[in-house]
Protein backbone atom coordinates (compact mmCIF):
# COMPACT_ATOMS: atom_id res chain seq x y z
CA UNK A 1 0.00 0.00 0.00
CA UNK A 2 0.95 3.63 -0.49
CA UNK A 3 0.97 5.69 2.72
CA UNK A 4 1.46 9.43 2.22
CA UNK A 5 2.27 11.71 5.17
CA UNK A 6 2.44 15.49 5.00
CA UNK A 7 0.83 18.73 6.07
CA UNK A 8 -1.75 21.25 5.00
CA UNK A 9 0.43 23.58 2.95
CA UNK A 10 4.07 24.52 2.83
CA UNK A 11 4.05 28.30 3.36
CA UNK A 12 5.32 28.13 6.94
CA UNK A 13 7.84 25.36 6.45
CA UNK A 14 11.47 26.44 6.87
CA UNK A 15 12.36 29.73 5.26
CA UNK A 16 9.47 31.69 3.82
CA UNK A 17 9.31 32.67 0.18
CA UNK A 18 9.75 30.95 -3.14
CA UNK A 19 12.07 28.31 -1.77
CA UNK A 20 9.70 26.94 0.90
CA UNK A 21 8.05 24.32 -1.36
CA UNK A 22 11.45 23.00 -2.42
CA UNK A 23 12.49 22.79 1.25
CA UNK A 24 9.24 21.11 2.17
CA UNK A 25 9.68 18.51 -0.59
CA UNK A 26 13.04 17.45 0.84
CA UNK A 27 11.26 16.37 4.05
CA UNK A 28 7.97 14.99 2.75
CA UNK A 29 6.59 13.25 -0.32
CA UNK A 30 3.07 14.68 -0.09
CA UNK A 31 1.32 17.99 0.60
CA UNK A 32 -2.28 19.14 0.75
CA UNK A 33 -2.50 22.41 -1.19
CA UNK A 34 -4.68 24.63 1.00
CA UNK A 35 -4.40 28.01 -0.72
CA UNK A 36 -6.80 26.74 -3.38
CA UNK A 37 -9.57 26.92 -0.77
CA UNK A 38 -9.25 30.71 -0.66
CA UNK A 39 -8.19 31.64 -4.20
CA UNK A 40 -8.13 30.15 -7.68
CA UNK A 41 -4.42 30.19 -8.53
CA UNK A 42 -3.19 31.02 -11.99
CA UNK A 43 -2.33 27.81 -13.85
CA UNK A 44 1.19 29.10 -14.49
CA UNK A 45 1.65 29.22 -10.73
CA UNK A 46 0.20 25.74 -10.35
CA UNK A 47 2.54 24.44 -13.03
CA UNK A 48 5.47 25.97 -11.15
CA UNK A 49 4.44 24.03 -8.03
CA UNK A 50 4.63 20.81 -10.00
CA UNK A 51 8.02 21.71 -11.47
CA UNK A 52 9.52 22.64 -8.10
CA UNK A 53 9.10 19.18 -6.53
CA UNK A 54 10.78 15.90 -7.45
CA UNK A 55 9.17 13.17 -9.50
CA UNK A 56 6.92 11.02 -7.33
CA UNK A 57 5.93 13.88 -5.00
CA UNK A 58 2.14 13.95 -4.61
CA UNK A 59 -0.43 16.69 -4.11
CA UNK A 60 -4.00 16.76 -2.94
CA UNK A 61 -6.02 19.93 -3.51
CA UNK A 62 -8.64 21.61 -1.35
CA UNK A 63 -11.68 22.61 -3.34
CA UNK A 64 -12.40 26.35 -3.36
CA UNK A 65 -14.85 27.50 -0.69
CA UNK A 66 -17.30 28.46 -3.44
CA UNK A 67 -18.34 24.81 -3.37
CA UNK A 68 -19.98 25.38 0.03
CA UNK A 69 -22.06 28.23 -1.39
CA UNK A 70 -23.05 25.92 -4.23
CA UNK A 71 -24.10 23.19 -1.79
CA UNK A 72 -26.16 25.76 0.11
CA UNK A 73 -27.79 27.64 -2.78
CA UNK A 74 -27.55 25.32 -5.78
CA UNK A 75 -27.66 26.82 -9.26
CA UNK A 76 -24.59 26.78 -11.49
CA UNK A 77 -22.07 27.44 -8.73
CA UNK A 78 -21.18 23.78 -8.16
CA UNK A 79 -20.46 23.20 -11.84
CA UNK A 80 -18.51 26.44 -12.25
CA UNK A 81 -16.38 25.74 -9.17
CA UNK A 82 -15.51 22.24 -10.32
CA UNK A 83 -14.74 23.53 -13.79
CA UNK A 84 -12.10 25.82 -12.28
CA UNK A 85 -10.69 23.10 -10.01
CA UNK A 86 -10.27 20.45 -12.72
CA UNK A 87 -7.28 22.01 -14.52
CA UNK A 88 -5.58 22.68 -11.16
CA UNK A 89 -5.91 19.01 -10.21
CA UNK A 90 -4.87 17.84 -13.67
CA UNK A 91 -1.78 20.07 -13.71
CA UNK A 92 -0.65 18.74 -10.34
CA UNK A 93 -1.73 15.16 -10.99
CA UNK A 94 -3.53 15.50 -7.67
CA UNK A 95 -4.53 12.30 -5.91
CA UNK A 96 -7.61 13.89 -4.30
CA UNK A 97 -9.86 16.94 -4.38
CA UNK A 98 -10.88 17.64 -0.78
CA UNK A 99 -14.41 19.08 -0.58
CA UNK A 100 -15.52 20.64 2.70
CA UNK A 101 -19.17 20.60 3.76
CA UNK A 102 -19.07 23.22 6.55
CA UNK A 103 -21.61 23.58 9.34
CA UNK A 104 -22.92 26.69 7.55
CA UNK A 105 -24.54 24.42 4.94
CA UNK A 106 -27.99 23.99 6.44
CA UNK A 107 -30.12 22.66 3.60
CA UNK A 108 -32.40 19.65 4.02
CA UNK A 109 -30.82 16.23 3.83
CA UNK A 110 -32.39 15.33 0.48
CA UNK A 111 -31.20 18.61 -1.06
CA UNK A 112 -27.67 18.21 0.26
CA UNK A 113 -27.58 14.64 -0.98
CA UNK A 114 -28.63 15.69 -4.49
CA UNK A 115 -26.07 18.49 -4.61
CA UNK A 116 -23.31 16.24 -3.31
CA UNK A 117 -24.18 13.71 -5.99
CA UNK A 118 -23.84 16.47 -8.57
CA UNK A 119 -20.43 17.34 -7.07
CA UNK A 120 -18.94 13.85 -6.98
CA UNK A 121 -20.44 12.67 -10.27
CA UNK A 122 -19.58 15.64 -12.49
CA UNK A 123 -15.96 16.25 -11.47
CA UNK A 124 -13.68 14.78 -14.10
CA UNK A 125 -9.96 14.23 -13.65
CA UNK A 126 -7.82 11.30 -14.72
CA UNK A 127 -6.09 10.77 -11.37
CA UNK A 128 -8.11 12.72 -8.82
CA UNK A 129 -10.57 11.17 -6.38
CA UNK A 130 -13.23 13.40 -4.80
CA UNK A 131 -13.00 13.25 -1.01
CA UNK A 132 -15.64 14.87 1.21
CA UNK A 133 -15.29 16.20 4.76
CA UNK A 134 -18.43 16.87 6.80
CA UNK A 135 -18.33 19.55 9.50
CA UNK A 136 -22.12 19.53 9.91
CA UNK A 137 -22.33 16.11 11.48
CA UNK A 138 -21.86 12.56 10.29
CA UNK A 139 -23.21 11.77 6.82
CA UNK A 140 -26.49 9.92 6.72
CA UNK A 141 -26.66 6.37 5.30
CA UNK A 142 -28.23 7.80 2.14
CA UNK A 143 -25.41 10.33 1.74
CA UNK A 144 -22.87 7.59 2.34
CA UNK A 145 -24.46 5.61 -0.49
CA UNK A 146 -24.04 8.60 -2.82
CA UNK A 147 -20.33 8.72 -2.02
CA UNK A 148 -19.89 4.98 -2.38
CA UNK A 149 -21.75 4.80 -5.68
CA UNK A 150 -19.49 7.50 -7.14
CA UNK A 151 -16.19 6.13 -5.79
CA UNK A 152 -15.78 9.15 -3.52
CA UNK A 153 -13.99 9.07 -0.16
CA UNK A 154 -15.14 10.14 3.31
CA UNK A 155 -12.52 12.43 4.92
CA UNK A 156 -12.14 12.00 8.68
CA UNK A 157 -9.81 13.03 11.47
CA UNK A 158 -8.52 9.54 12.21
CA UNK A 159 -7.62 10.55 15.75
CA UNK A 160 -11.33 11.07 16.43
CA UNK A 161 -13.39 8.89 14.09
CA UNK A 162 -13.39 6.21 11.42
CA UNK A 163 -14.63 6.60 7.84
CA UNK A 164 -18.35 5.94 7.43
CA UNK A 165 -17.77 3.24 4.83
CA UNK A 166 -15.06 0.95 3.51
CA UNK A 167 -12.93 2.31 0.70
CA UNK A 168 -9.62 1.47 -0.91
CA UNK A 169 -8.48 5.04 -0.14
CA UNK A 170 -8.17 6.61 3.31
CA UNK A 171 -8.01 10.40 3.59
CA UNK A 172 -7.47 11.86 7.03
CA UNK A 173 -7.13 15.55 7.84
CA UNK A 174 -5.65 15.54 11.35
CA UNK A 175 -6.38 18.35 13.80
CA UNK A 176 -6.26 16.56 17.16
CA UNK A 177 -8.11 17.27 20.37
CA UNK A 178 -7.21 20.90 21.07
CA UNK A 179 -9.16 24.09 20.62
CA UNK A 180 -8.64 26.07 17.41
CA UNK A 181 -6.11 23.54 16.08
CA UNK A 182 -3.74 24.12 19.02
CA UNK A 183 -2.51 20.60 19.63
CA UNK A 184 0.45 18.26 19.32
CA UNK A 185 0.04 14.51 18.81
CA UNK A 186 1.90 12.36 21.32
CA UNK A 187 3.76 9.14 20.52
CA UNK A 188 0.86 6.82 21.32
CA UNK A 189 -1.57 8.85 19.23
CA UNK A 190 0.79 8.83 16.25
CA UNK A 191 1.32 5.09 16.64
CA UNK A 192 -2.45 4.50 16.59
CA UNK A 193 -2.97 6.78 13.59
CA UNK A 194 -0.21 5.22 11.51
CA UNK A 195 -1.29 1.68 12.40
CA UNK A 196 -4.85 2.41 11.28
CA UNK A 197 -3.60 4.05 8.09
CA UNK A 198 -1.35 1.07 7.37
CA UNK A 199 -4.23 -1.43 7.34
CA UNK A 200 -4.01 -3.75 4.31
CA UNK A 201 -7.54 -2.87 3.19
CA UNK A 202 -6.26 0.53 2.00
CA UNK A 203 -4.51 0.76 -1.35
CA UNK A 204 -3.57 4.34 -0.48
CA UNK A 205 -3.70 6.28 2.79
CA UNK A 206 -3.28 10.05 3.04
CA UNK A 207 -2.42 11.64 6.38
CA UNK A 208 -2.58 15.44 6.14
CA UNK A 209 -1.62 17.04 9.47
CA UNK A 210 -2.97 20.46 10.41
CA UNK A 211 -2.64 22.81 13.35
CA UNK A 212 0.21 24.61 15.01
CA UNK A 213 2.58 21.60 15.10
CA UNK A 214 1.61 20.08 11.72
CA UNK A 215 5.16 19.89 10.33
CA UNK A 216 6.59 18.35 13.48
CA UNK A 217 3.66 15.95 13.77
CA UNK A 218 4.11 14.86 10.15
CA UNK A 219 7.88 14.53 10.57
CA UNK A 220 7.54 12.45 13.73
CA UNK A 221 4.97 10.17 12.09
CA UNK A 222 7.29 9.75 9.10
CA UNK A 223 10.25 8.95 11.35
CA UNK A 224 8.21 6.33 13.19
CA UNK A 225 7.10 4.71 9.94
CA UNK A 226 10.68 4.65 8.65
CA UNK A 227 12.59 3.66 11.78
CA UNK A 228 10.05 2.37 14.29
CA UNK A 229 10.88 5.04 16.88
CA UNK A 230 10.18 8.69 17.53
CA UNK A 231 12.79 11.46 17.48
CA UNK A 232 13.23 13.76 20.46
CA UNK A 233 11.32 17.03 20.64
CA UNK A 234 14.31 19.03 21.94
CA UNK A 235 18.03 18.63 22.61
CA UNK A 236 17.33 18.19 26.33
CA UNK A 237 15.44 15.85 28.65
CA UNK A 238 13.44 16.33 31.82
CA UNK A 239 12.63 19.81 33.03
CA UNK A 240 15.27 21.29 30.75
CA UNK A 241 13.24 20.02 27.79
CA UNK A 242 10.01 21.39 29.27
CA UNK A 243 11.67 24.78 29.75
CA UNK A 244 12.89 24.70 26.16
CA UNK A 245 9.41 24.25 24.68
CA UNK A 246 7.85 26.77 27.08
CA UNK A 247 10.30 29.55 26.37
CA UNK A 248 9.06 29.85 22.77
CA UNK A 249 6.06 31.92 23.77
CA UNK A 250 5.47 31.87 27.53
CA UNK A 251 4.42 35.22 29.00
CA UNK A 252 4.97 36.35 32.58
CA UNK A 253 3.61 37.02 35.06
CA UNK A 254 1.21 34.08 34.63
CA UNK A 255 -0.99 32.13 36.97
CA UNK A 256 -0.92 28.36 37.21
CA UNK A 257 -4.22 28.10 35.33
CA UNK A 258 -2.93 30.35 32.55
CA UNK A 259 0.21 28.26 32.19
CA UNK A 260 -1.80 25.04 31.98
CA UNK A 261 -4.18 26.56 29.43
CA UNK A 262 -1.59 28.13 27.14
CA UNK A 263 1.33 25.72 27.52
CA UNK A 264 -0.26 22.46 28.60
CA UNK A 265 -0.85 21.09 25.08
CA UNK A 266 2.86 20.96 24.28
CA UNK A 267 5.07 17.86 24.35
CA UNK A 268 8.55 17.62 25.85
CA UNK A 269 11.15 14.89 26.34
CA UNK A 270 10.95 13.24 29.75
CA UNK A 271 13.75 10.96 28.59
CA UNK A 272 15.24 10.27 25.18
CA UNK A 273 12.61 7.59 24.64
CA UNK A 274 9.60 9.07 26.42
CA UNK A 275 7.55 12.20 25.78
CA UNK A 276 5.22 13.93 28.23
CA UNK A 277 2.43 16.47 27.99
CA UNK A 278 3.38 19.80 29.59
CA UNK A 279 -0.03 20.14 31.21
CA UNK A 280 0.42 16.95 33.22
CA UNK A 281 3.39 18.56 34.99
CA UNK A 282 2.25 22.17 35.09
CA UNK A 283 -0.91 21.04 36.88
CA UNK A 284 1.35 19.97 39.78
CA UNK A 285 2.41 23.56 40.40
CA UNK A 286 1.11 25.22 43.58
CA UNK A 287 -1.61 27.76 42.86
CA UNK A 288 -0.39 31.30 42.46
CA UNK A 289 1.23 33.73 40.07
CA UNK A 290 4.67 33.11 38.62
CA UNK A 291 6.99 35.93 37.66
CA UNK A 292 9.37 34.03 35.37
CA UNK A 293 9.99 30.73 33.65
CA UNK A 294 12.87 30.13 36.02
CA UNK A 295 10.47 30.39 38.96
CA UNK A 296 8.16 27.84 37.33
CA UNK A 297 11.03 25.43 36.74
CA UNK A 298 12.36 25.77 40.27
CA UNK A 299 8.91 25.10 41.69
CA UNK A 300 8.44 22.07 39.45
CA UNK A 301 11.81 20.70 40.50
CA UNK A 302 10.56 20.50 44.06
CA UNK A 303 7.07 19.28 43.13
CA UNK A 304 7.87 16.79 40.36
CA UNK A 305 11.62 16.19 40.00
CA UNK A 306 12.65 14.33 36.85
CA UNK A 307 15.77 12.38 36.09
CA UNK A 308 18.57 14.63 34.88
CA UNK A 309 16.83 17.85 35.86
CA UNK A 310 18.44 20.48 38.04
CA UNK A 311 16.65 23.52 39.38
CA UNK A 312 19.88 25.53 39.22
CA UNK A 313 20.54 24.44 35.63
CA UNK A 314 16.96 25.16 34.62
CA UNK A 315 17.05 28.60 36.17
CA UNK A 316 20.28 29.42 34.36
CA UNK A 317 18.83 28.32 31.01
CA UNK A 318 15.58 30.23 31.39
CA UNK A 319 16.09 33.35 33.45
CA UNK A 320 17.08 35.42 30.36
CA UNK A 321 13.64 34.67 28.92
CA UNK A 322 11.74 35.86 31.96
Amino acid sequence: MNLLVGAGGWAYFGSLGSGSLESYATAFKFVEANSTYYDYPDLKMVYSWRKRVPQGFEFSVRCHKDIARGLQSGGDLIASTLEKMEPICNTLGANALAVLVPSSVTVEEATLRARLEETVSTFHSNKTTVAVEFRNGKPSPWTVRVLENNDAVHIVDLSREEPAFESGVLYSRLFGKGKENVYEFDDEELKAITEKASAPRYEKSILAFHGVRMYRDAARATAYLNAGEFPKITDYTGLASLGEVMKEDSVFPSSKSQLVEHQGWKLFDITSEKRGRAGDYLSLLPDGNYKSLGEVMTSLQSQAPMEGSSAMTIHAKTQHNS
